[in-house]
């Protein structure tokens, strides 16, 4: 699978339905386990992701145009998986409870109607706290 990354790219913007390791592995004939490796191996963050976007970003600034710079916080909800610093609890604001899940931030870059996604960060809790009853026994 040489030059995974764009191939994977290719494959998330192609999609129509929800994007998995095995629908990939299903229309390339791999195991999906070698997806799942791959992507598993990569420092995919928002340094990479940058890097890939910056050539796009300078060509389309040098116009005129207002350029407009978007963030959104989101919680992928993943109830049945194990807790970890990256899955955990937290508040949703469109549900108005806490809900199990990864929660990211995505910046995204917008000039003219082309809209670039500059920057992705992942919520991680490296520090817990344990709730105690407001009343005892």
């Amino acid at each position: 699978m040489e030059n995974f990354t764009d191939l994977y790219t290719d494959y998330l913007i192609s999609s129509t339905s929800y994007a998995t390791a095995t629908g990939m592995a299903g229309l390339l004939s791999i195991s999906h386990d070698k997806i799942t490796r791959k992507l598993s191996c990569g420092d995919y963050d928002s340094k990479y992701l940058w890097k890939k976007v910056k050539p796009y970003v300078h060509e389309l600034t040098r116009s005129r145009e207002p350029v407009v710079l978007s963030f959104d916080d989101s919680i992928q909800e993943k109830p049945y998986t194990d807790e970890s610093e990256l899955i955990c609890w937290h508040w949703d604001h469109v549900f108005n409870r806490s809900v199990k899940g990864v929660s990211f931030l995505t910046a995204l870059v917008d000039v003219q109607g082309m809209r670039l996604p500059c920057a992705v960060e992942f919520v991680r809790k490296d520090s817990w706290a344990v709730s105690t009853p407001a009343f005892t026994f």
